[in-house]
C-alpha cells in the first residue's frame, strides 16, 4: 500500500529547532520560488572565509516586546524579488524545518517582514515532490502555539549558536586573552579582542554608540572586560556605554571600579562583614603614628591605592620603618593605606577563582627569596590547594559584594578564620589552569551562553 502524500495546507505551523523558534506560523505560497524569514537587525559577522549573520525576530505578529536572537551559516547572499516587484539582495541560510513528525533542512532568506500577516514564507523549493499542498486547506499538519515563548523552556530547548564577543583587552597576546579568543572559537563564537583605550563614544539620549578606529563597533552579544589598572576610568566608562545600548557585560563598571580603588574596596568588604586585615587611612601627615597604631603596630603593610600584581606594596618591619615609607608616600603625594600584616600567612595566600557565583578553582601561591608577596608575577609558585567550607564562603560572598560574574579573591589564612586580601575583577587565567588542569575560560564561556538565551516573554494581560 503506497504510503499517502504528506499534506500541507495554505497555512501551517512550523519548528526551526536550529534557530531556536519553537512554533512560527507558516503561509505556504507556492507561487514563491524562496522561502522568506521575518528578520531584522541583521548583521554578517565572522571571517570572510566563514561567514554567519545574527539577526533578531519577532516570532509573535503584534508582540514586539517578543524578541529571539538567530545566528546561522551564510550560504549564499542573492537577489530576490517580492511579491510586489521590488528586488532585494538577502542573505540566504539553511536550517532544518519541522513539521509535525517530519523534519528536512531548507534554504531560507532573511528580509524584515514587519508588516505581513505571517513572519515566514514557504516556497515551492522547500516543498518535496513527495508533498501535496492543499490551497483550500488550512493546517493539515499538527497545531502548534505560542506558550513556549512564555516558559522557562524557551531557554532549556533553545539550541547553541554562534555569538559574537568582544573581549576589552589592551594585550592581545597574553594567555587569558588567547584562551578566551581560543575557546570561544574552539566553541563556534566569533571572539574579537578591542583595545579599550581605542574605542571612543557618541553618548546621546536616542542612540547611544561606541566607535572603534573610525568605524562604529557592531551589536556584541556579550562583552569580557579585561581592562588594566592604567586605565580602570577609561575603560570603566567604556564598560557602561556597553551596558547602556544593552549588552551583557560579564563584569559590570560599577564592580570593576570598586575593586580597583583599594579603599573602597575594603569598605565594601566591611560593610558586608567579610573579614579582612585591619585596615587605616588618613589623608593628613599629623596623623601618622595614630595610623600605624590603628592598623595594629609594626610589623605593617604599606600598599598604594592603585597597586596592582604586587606593586606598590611595601613591608614596613618596624615602626620607623613604616614612618619612612608613609612619609615617602606623601612626598610623592600618592594615596595608600596602611594595613596589619598576617605573619602566620609566612608568605602564602590562596586565590579562588569564582565564575558565576562558584568557586570554581583554588591555588596556593607562595612567595620565593624570603618576599612577603606571593604573586605570581613576581615569582611566586602555585600550588593546588583544598579550601574550607569557610574559606569558599568568604569568596563567594566577596565577589557577590561587588557584583562581580568573575572574580579572583585572594585570601589570607589567620588564626581566626580568612581574610581577604583583594577582589580582582580581571583575574588571570594562567596561574589557576595551568596549576589545576582546570579550563577556567571553557565555564566562564558555559555562564555566557546561558546568560545570553532569551528569558520567558510576559503573557498579555487580558482586558476587562
Amino acid at each position: 500500500m503506497d504510503k499517502a502524500p504528506f499534506a500541507l495546507g495554505w497555512e501551517e505551523w512550523a519548528a526551526f529547532p536550529d534557530l531556536g523558534l519553537p512554533a512560527l506560523k507558516a503561509k505556504v505560497d507556492t507561487g514563491a520560488r524562496t522561502s522568506a524569514l521575518h528578520a531584522f537587525d541583521i548583521e554578517p559577522f565572522g571571517k570572510a572565509d566563514a561567514p554567519k549573520v545574527r539577526f533578531n525576530i519577532h516570532p509573535i505578529p503584534a508582540r514586539e516586546d517578543i524578541v529571539i536572537s538567530c545566528s546561522a551559516d551564510v550560504v549564499d547572499r542573492r537577489e530576490v524579488t517580492s511579491s510586489n516587484g521590488e528586488t532585494e539582495l538577502r542573505y540566504v541560510i539553511a536550517s532544518e524545518i519541522q513539521m509535525g513528525d517530519r523534519r528536512w533542512p531548507i534554504e531560507i532568506t532573511l528580509t524584515n517582514r514587519t508588516n505581513m500577516a505571517y513572519r515566514m514564507l514557504l516556497g515551492r523549493q522547500a516543498i518535496s515532490e513527495d508533498m501535496i499542498v492543499q490551497p483550500t486547506e488550512s493546517f493539515c499538519q499538527p497545531v502548534l502555539d505560542d506558550s513556549a515563548y512564555f516558559t522557562t523552556a524557551i531557554r532549556d530547548t533553545l539550541p547553541s549558536r554562534a555569538l559574537r564577543i568582544a573581549v576589552l583587552s589592551r594585550e592581545p597576546d597574553n594567555y587569558s586573552t588567547q584562551r578566551l579568543v581560543d575557546e570561544g572559537e574552539k566553541r563556534g563564537h566569533v571572539v574579537e579582542v578591542i583595545d579599550t583605550a581605542r574605542c571612543y563614544m557618541v553618548i546621546n539620549a536616542m542612540a547611544p554608540e561606541i566607535y572603534y578606529d573610525g568605524e562604529r563597533l557592531p551589536r556584541y552579544d556579550a562583552v569580557i572586560p579585561r581592562i588594566g589598572a592604567s586605565i580602570t576610568s577609561y575603560g570603566t566608562a567604556v564598560i557602561r556605554q556597553f551596558e547602556t545600548i544593552g549588552t551583557f557585560c560579564v563584569n559590570g563598571s560599577e564592580g570593576i571600579a570598586k575593586s580597583r580603588d583599594k579603599l573602597q574596596a575594603h569598605q565594601v568588604l566591611s560593610r558586608h562583614r567579610i573579614g579582612m586585615p585591619t585596615t587605616a587611612f588618613a589623608s593628613s601627615p599629623k596623623d601618622t603614628d595614630n595610623l600605624i597604631a590603628l592598623a595594629g603596630q609594626a610589623p605593617l603593610i604599606v600598599k598604594l591605592l592603585e597597586s596592582t600584581q604586587g606593586r606598590g606594596v611595601v613591608l614596613a618591619e618596624t615602626k620607623k620603618a613604616a614612618q619612612s615609607v608613609i612619609s615617602a608616600f606623601r612626598g610623592l603625594k600618592a594615596n595608600f593605606l596602611v594595613q596589619h600584616f598576617v605573619k602566620e600567612a609566612a608568605g602564602e595566600d590562596i586565590r579562588c577563582v569564582v565564575i558565576d557565583g562558584k568557586v570554581v578553582a583554588s591555588i596556593k601561591r607562595s612567595s620565593s627569596g624570603g618576599d612577603f608577596r606571593s604573586n605570581l608575577h613576581l615569582g611566586g609558585t602555585a600550588s593546588t590547594v583544598r579550601i574550607t567550607k569557610a574559606e569558599r564562603e568568604v569568596a563567594l560572598k566577596s565577589a557577590k559584594a561587588f557584583g562581580l560574574r568573575m572574580a579572583g579573591v585572594d585570601l589570607l589564612r589567620a588564626e581566626d578564620g580568612p581574610k581577604v586580601l583583594e577582589v580582582n575583577s580581571s583575574p588571570g587565567f594562567e596561574g589557576a589552569e595551568t596549576t589545576t588542569g582546570k579550563n577556567l575560560a571553557g565555564v566562564l564561556y558555559d555562564m555566557i551562553e546561558k546568560r545570553v538565551r532569551p528569558t520567558p516573554a510576559r503573557k498579555s494581560r487580558s482586558k476587562a
